[in-house]
């Protein structure tokens, strides 16, 4: 069985993140089941412009919005910044909202915060209107976060432990499940 392509978006400006270390954590864990790509640097991504969502688009942009299409799912890990998702990743996602590439693409969504309920339900909102698709086995709000990591990454509560590996095994059946919609609507 081929190995799925996951796209995992850390939506933090900070370097080191708890968020990016969610998702090597991620990573690390279903390195045997589908291949995780991190993107941990959305400053890359040029301030949106909407007169060029269509014609002369930035080079860094179509790059990116054909991994998001090409991918098998996308996992977005993301902080609370003033009670919304970080400008870096709304920058991101408005690049790609006149494009169908989040249409139907299966989707994880983690906030890991001090609160988090503001941008998670947010990102849920978003992602729900740019019709991604995901179920609230595929969302985790990770509350407290800094007391839940050590400074080198590792996970030190035991319930966020278990917490990420439901999320992980309900990430991967739910594209397959994705998936086996899209083929059944295909043929």
């Amino acid at each position: 069985m081929k190995k799925k392509n996951i796209i995992g978006i850390c939506g933090s400006a900070s370097r080191n993140s708890t968020n990016l270390s969610i998702l090597k954590w991620i990573s690390e864990t279903v390195k045997f089941d589908f291949n995780l790509e991190i993107i941990d640097d959305l400053s890359k991504l040029p301030h949106f412009k909407t007169e060029l969502t269509d014609k002369n688009v930035p080079e860094q942009v179509d790059a990116f919005r054909d991994k998001i299409e090409n991918s098998d799912g996308i996992i977005i890990c993301t902080p609370e910044y003033v009670f919304s998702i970080p400008s870096g990743l709304k920058n991101m996602i408005e690049w790609c909202v006149s494009t169908t590439v989040f249409s139907d693409k299966p989707i994880g969504l983690i906030t890991a915060s001090a609160s988090g309920e503001k941008a998670h339900e947010e990102l849920k909102l978003i992602m729900e209107t740019i019709q991604a698709k995901f179920s609230e086995e595929t969302t985790l709000l990770i509350q407290g976060v800094k007391g839940k990591f050590e400074k080198n990454g590792k996970i030190s509560d035991k319930n966020t432990e278990i917490e990420l590996q439901k999320f992980v095994v309900s990430f991967d059946k739910w594209t397959e499940q994705t998936a086996g919609n899209k083929d059944k609507n295909n043929a």
